[in-house]
């Protein structure tokens, strides 16, 4: 429960700074091994971050740690890091950093779809299926979504949304 109790007042302190920096502090994870301890922060923006946005971020969110009260002066090792391609995509701003890129949507009745993101609104998504050559639309609902995820493309070609 410390551990919760502790990512929390991180959470609470670092959250703040990032956005004041234009970002999104999307996960931190706090690992104890011995007497030390990794902090780890993912942290995300409108697009992909650069190495010298990761830097500028990470000494940002050092700064706040080093003088934090609830760290009791124990040794830590901070990670800053963006989101993998493997991230769920979980609210509107993942989507829209997303469009036009290939997903897979697993719905709450388990069935998949799978398409391009084409166009976005509050509520759901329109996805653009090619099978073999023929386009195929989907529109799916935000609510109905139990996960969806960025399809790796290697040697993707630049195409248009339609």
């Amino acid at each position: 429960m410390a551990g919760n109790s502790l990512t929390r007042e991180i959470t609470d302190a670092l959250t703040p700074v990032v956005l004041e920096l234009g970002y999104f502090l999307e996960d931190v994870q706090v690992t104890r091994a011995g007497k030390s301890q990794t902090i780890t922060c993912v942290v995300d923006g409108a697009k992909s971050l650069t190495l010298d946005e990761v830097t500028t971020v990470s000494r940002e969110i050092s700064n706040v740690l080093d003088v934090a009260a609830f760290l009791d002066d124990q040794p830590f090792t901070l990670e800053v890091t963006s989101p993998g391609i493997d991230r769920p995509l979980t609210q509107l701003r993942h989507w829209e950093k997303n469009l036009t890129r290939l997903v897979v949507v697993t719905l709450q009745d388990e069935s998949t779809v799978q398409g391009r993101i084409t166009e976005l609104s509050e509520d759901g998504a329109r996805l653009i299926e090619n099978i073999k050559g023929r386009m195929k639309e989907h529109k799916v609902k935000f609510a109905d979504i139990k996960r969806a995820q960025i399809e790796v493309e290697f040697n993707r070609k630049e195409q248009s949304a339609e």
